[in-house]
């Protein structure tokens, strides 16, 4: 649904796409507003989660205090510039390979996806949900999807997302026992170079603030655009 120009989005219980995007960036928000979103999550039994940019109309943080919301997550939003002649500052395995999955094969699907699942599985109970979107996002084609294999083996996956010249680098999953071989750098270098092909100008990708993944990001051009919270609204069973 979409209110006060944000969208309330409902994906499943537990799915981390089920919360409000863009809430308080365009539109005002108020009360009724929030109430509408309220009991659209309600009659889907979930709790309500809101990704707030602090470019958000600054009352929205304070009617969110007044509703019983807490933050419970921070998000650092970065950004690069893409070159069409785009380099990385570091220097990437050989015995690493990275390929584009083609959209009809399927056996490729599958392995994309439970790769994608494995590396999440292990960061905790996210592996079922993430190997069921990654199935339906691979199949139908929904973005560019990338395996990078080390000496033929498949051990991490990386997506993209192409918006108005803007390239959204998601999807990053390294299996556990693929971790700390440049996989995804590699992935990262393939995705930029793809990016730049078709014409992007500009990068952006989301990691927790402090991390191995910012700070990587870092070393390879990327800056913090800004950092997001996500605030919750936990509904009692009487609601």
């Amino acid at each position: 649904m979409e209110a006060a120009g944000a969208y309330a989005m409902f994906d499943g219980l537990g799915s981390p796409l089920t919360q409000t995007f863009g809430l308080g960036v365009f539109d005002p928000v108020t009360g009724e507003v929030v109430d509408r979103i309220e009991a659209f999550f309600r009659e889907r039994g979930s709790d309500v989660f809101h990704e707030i940019s602090p470019m958000a109309d600054q009352s929205l943080l304070a009617l969110l205090g007044e509703r019983g919301y807490c933050p419970m997550e921070l998000t650092s939003v970065m950004f690069r510039p893409i070159e069409r002649s785009v380099s990385l500052a570091a220097k990437l395995n050989d015995r690493i390979k990275v390929r584009l999955i083609g959209t009809d094969n399927e056996t490729d699907h599958e392995l994309w996806a439970q790769t994608g699942a494995k590396g999440w599985s292990s960061e905790g109970d996210f592996g079922d949900m993430i190997l069921e979107l990654s199935r339906l996002t691979v199949k139908k084609g929904i973005v560019p999807a990338f395996l990078a294999e080390l000496d033929g083996q498949a051990i991490a996956t990386g997506a993209l997302s192409i918006t108005d010249g803007v390239a959204l680098l998601a999807g990053a999953s390294t299996v556990p026992e693929g971790r700390k071989q440049g996989a995804q750098l590699a992935l990262l270098d393939s995705r930029l170079r793809y990016a730049a092909k078709q014409g992007c100008d500009l990068a952006m990708m989301c990691a927790s603030p402090g991390s191995a993944s910012q700070r990587n990001a870092e070393r390879q051009g990327f800056r913090i655009a800004y950092t997001r919270i996500k605030w919750q609204l936990t509904l009692l069973p009487s609601e």
